[in-house]
């Protein structure tokens, strides 16, 4: 319903990244809502560039925000009691070792629910590539799968995404026709 702490805590956050023209995109939980699978979450993940979190910590720090610890790059909403997990341009995901897929500029972001989101295509490369090089990650296979499912994603989607995560993504949408074919 978009009514509890970490929703609030997700305009709070977007409200003052517009305000201070800092680029963004919200990914995770919160971005797989806005493109049709909703999950429960604790948490926002926050895409910037490392100037977009430096700038916004110089300007919020101590306003409604912490750090978690110190020279952490996450931090907390105060007002909601909520982390917010960031994700910086060019790291990578999953294991953080340098592959083919890497978190974008959040410029590129597209606009959602009255906040800018990862492209699904994005969201999709870079979950995958994050369940692939990360065991400690599989939930986020499980992410692409339900999204998969909840949004009707099709196997053309497959030929839009970076070719180290093509072929997972297959067996994914494989799968969830399989799961499709044994409902009564």
């Amino acid at each position: 319903m978009g009514l509890g702490d970490v929703h609030h805590a997700l305009r709070r956050l977007t409200a003052a990244l517009e305000a201070d023209g800092i680029p963004y995109a919200i990914a995770g939980a919160m971005a797989l809502n806005a493109h049709g699978y909703r999950r429960m979450t604790t948490d926002v993940d926050v895409l910037l560039t490392q100037e977009g979190l430096a700038r916004f910590k110089a300007l919020h720090l101590g306003r409604g925000w912490v750090e978690r610890f110190p020279g952490s790059k996450g931090m907390r909403d105060t007002e909601a009691n909520v982390k917010i997990d960031v994700l910086i341009a060019g790291d990578y995901p999953g294991d953080g070792l340098p592959k083919s897929v890497c978190f974008p500029d959040p410029s590129t972001a597209e606009q959602g629910d009255g906040y800018r989101v990862l492209s699904v295509r994005t969201l999709i490369e870079l979950k995958l590539a994050s369940g692939m090089s990360n065991p400690d990650r599989m939930k986020d296979l499980a992410d692409v799968q339900e999204l998969v499912r909840h949004a009707a994603l099709g196997i053309e989607l497959a030929g839009d995404l970076d070719a180290s995560v093509r072929n997972k993504y297959v067996e994914i949408w494989n799968a969830t026709r399989k799961d499709a074919d044994d409902e009564y």
